[in-house]
């Protein structure tokens, strides 16, 4: 029964409304820290594109045209680019001690691509063309941090600090001249073993980032290399993977046992600075993209695999998708976003041929979309997600292109609200609480 008008409220009452009064206010406070805020951050859009290919050790030949697996004629801010066995994933070697010829190869292609002079898109409009800002100062080396590595494995100090503009240590690719001449520069890359991790970006967007890191996590001779970085005032983190093989009965577990570790292990060095991620998850609206070859398979005969392919039924086929199995279930991959796949399985082709591998029993692999390209969380929209016809390897590359928002601090604009004194501020606050208080008033009450 509800107490008679007049009257007093019971304690329990009394505290509910305080708790209830408590959390308007802050929430109230909260709305006006951030309209404040607006007043001197922009929200802009720069465009990502995101490839991963298994090149199977081979190393590209000098007429190796990747121009559609980078799509340069509708071109992005940043290309993230992961390859996968790169070299050999032999025994033998060590991390830290890999061949590195083929990266310095692939930087070159890379780099002869993506600066190739084409006609420019008058519609096209770069977002990283915007002013700098005082605050951002660009890195001065890359602090990398190796995560369950044998002691042996460490690389020095000196070796992990990479210079950020400094390319391919093997190819002289241009001279400091004809760099300011560059549309694209080379941001970061790592190896780690067979997988290798490059990361491109205009040349007038670099000046806006900093807080650049690597991490690195093995899980035997395959694992993954992390990226994270701040450009202008937003936090992303890039992700290249590599995860156990197989297609026999459990082969998923193993997968999703070596995505933990690494989503478990995978930790940022520290800089000092309040607020910047050390965790692939910490990153703020979760603007992360994960890359590379999971491995994953088809719960498919390889007689009824071939068949949906001959008919082209990619939905037949993606509903017995390991990996899509996992993305319902909300365990390992919970949040995790994949695009819809409308391309043929990416994996096992004859080397420098459009056929898949046809004798089962001596290639042991039955086609499947090995290859894959994530985003998690908000912050990024995907345009586009599509497969290269590249015969070099027996992996066929992917691409996705994502837009993603960044908020970019205006120095001009932050001047202009530090005029407010505080009295102002208190004032403003004081009567948006007014108002909120009155509109929560009967109007039989006024």
């Amino acid at each position: 029964m509800a107490a008679p008008p007049g009257s007093p409220r019971t304690p329990r009452m009394a505290g509910h409304e305080d708790s209830q009064t408590k959390a308007a206010s802050y929430r109230l406070r909260r709305q006006n820290s951030e309209i404040l805020r607006a007043q001197y951050i922009d929200v802009r859009e720069l465009r990502v594109c995101a490839g991963t290919w298994n090149v199977g050790t081979k190393c590209p030949p000098s007429d190796l045209d990747i121009q559609e697996w980078l799509d340069i004629h509708d071109p992005a801010d940043i290309y993230v680019l992961g390859f996968q066995e790169i070299i050999s994933l032999g025994v033998g070697y060590m991390i830290g001690t890999e061949d590195n010829h083929p990266v310095a190869v692939w930087e070159h292609t890379i780099h002869e691509t993506l600066n190739k002079k084409r006609p420019d898109k008058s519609e096209f409009k770069c977002h990283s063309d915007s002013p700098p800002s005082a605050r951002f100062i660009p890195p001065d080396c890359v602090i990398a941090m190796d995560n369950e590595l044998p002691y042996s494995a460490k690389l020095s100090t000196s070796a992990r600090c990479l210079q950020v503009l400094d390319l391919a240590c093997d190819v002289n690719i241009v001279n400091r001249v004809q760099r300011k001449r560059l549309q694209y520069v080379r941001l970061i890359s790592r190896q780690m073993v067979g997988l290798f991790l490059s990361v491109w970006v205009r040349r007038r967007l670099q000046k806006n980032i900093q807080n650049l890191r690597v991490s690195i996590v093995d899980v035997g001779n395959k694992g993954s290399i992390s990226v994270s970085m701040s450009i202008h005032e937003t936090h992303f983190c890039f992700v290249c993977w590599h995860l156990t093989a197989g297609e026999n009965i459990g082969d998923e577990l193993k997968r999703n046992a070596n995505a933990e570790k690494i989503l478990r292990k995978t930790v940022f060095s520290p800089i000092g600075r309040v607020g910047v991620p050390q965790r692939i998850h910490d990153h703020d609206f979760r603007r992360i993209i994960l890359l590379g070859d999971l491995n994953y398979r088809l719960n498919l005969s390889y007689e009824t695999t071939h068949e949906l392919i001959s008919k082209q039924d990619w939905d037949g086929l993606f509903e017995k998708d390991q990996l899509k199995r996992e993305l319902g279930k909300g365990c390992t991959f919970d949040g995790w976003i994949e695009g819809s796949i409308s391309f043929a399985p990416t994996y096992k082709h004859e080397f420098n041929s459009e056929k898949y591998a046809s004798d089962a029993s001596e290639s042991g692999r039955t086609p499947a979309w090995c290859d894959r390209i994530l985003s998690y969380g908000k912050g990024t929209k995907l345009l586009s997600c599509t497969r290269a016809e590249l015969t070099l390897s027996d992996h066929r590359p992917v691409t996705a292109f994502y837009i993603t928002e960044v908020e970019v601090f205006i120095h001009r604009k932050f001047q202009r609200a530090l005029k407010f004194t505080n009295a102002e501020v208190e004032d403003n606050l004081l009567n948006c609480e007014a108002g909120n208080f009155l509109a929560q008033i009967p109007t039989t009450e006024l």
